[in-house]
């Protein structure tokens, strides 16, 4: 497929991409899945994404559209809120549960309210959705930047996605890569723990409170920055 450079993503909107990708990755509620047929209405009208990825959402919201209510929601369940790798919590795949996460998200929620929008805390700000939300309200070189930032990440879950045989959710995290100007790479994946160990309590004085937080020998954490010529204030993930 073509990659679109920034430059040919910033000269078109992509507000209504980015909203309706944020529709498509979250819950799929019944206000949602009533609403599919105008998601895809919206993705035609602003042709923000290429053609090959206009098609392969369209399969997503079609394959969407005739699953089983409940089937699809168990699903959604079990892709992204059980396990790390596919988790649309972004700053779980740079933290995990490590003390760095919480002033993270305090920085991103200011960057949020720096621009202008005020954070609803029903979902903490680095919830994928609520991203996709926030870059729909920037000018388009200013949200196609943003979300190129978490690139890797997106890369991450994207090969995850791929990694566990759920194609048609990956193809949505494929289209934010798009209008990013990203194309996805490939990105080896570890296994998750299982559940019952992840939750298992450290030993005592064991020099953390929490599996995943910074330990000495660990990789130090990313910080995801603003680059200069497109945004002023850092985001510290």
């Amino acid at each position: 497929m073509m990659k679109r450079t920034k430059s040919e993503m910033a000269s078109r909107g992509m507000s209504l991409s980015c909203r309706v990708l944020a529709r498509l990755l979250d819950y799929p509620s019944d206000e949602m899945l009533a609403a599919l047929p105008e998601l895809q209405s919206a993705l035609r009208e602003e042709s923000a994404l290429s053609a090959e990825r206009l098609r392969e959402l369209e399969s997503l919201i079609a394959w969407m559209a005739t699953r089983d209510r409940f089937a699809l929601q168990s699903e959604y369940v079990e892709t992204f809120d059980r396990g790390r790798a596919s988790s649309l919590h972004l700053f779980e795949h740079v933290h995990g549960d490590s003390r760095e996460r919480g002033p993270a998200l305090v920085d991103l929620a200011k960057t949020y309210e720096s621009a202008g929008v005020f954070f609803d805390a029903k979902e903490l700000p680095d919830y994928l959705p609520v991203v996709l939300e926030f870059a729909s309200t920037q000018p388009p070189a200013l949200a196609a930047g943003f979300l190129a930032e978490m690139a890797h990440i997106l890369n991450a879950i994207h090969s995850a996605l791929i990694k566990r045989g759920v194609k048609p959710w990956a193809a949505a995290i494929g289209a934010v890569l798009e209008l990013a100007g990203e194309t996805p790479q490939a990105v080896q994946i570890t296994v998750d723990e299982p559940l019952d160990e992840a939750w298992v309590e450290p030993a005592a004085f064991d020099g953390c409170s929490s599996r995943g937080q910074s330990k000495p020998g660990s990789p130090q954490p990313v910080h995801i920055v603003r680059r200069q010529e497109t945004q002023k204030q850092g985001v510290r993930a």
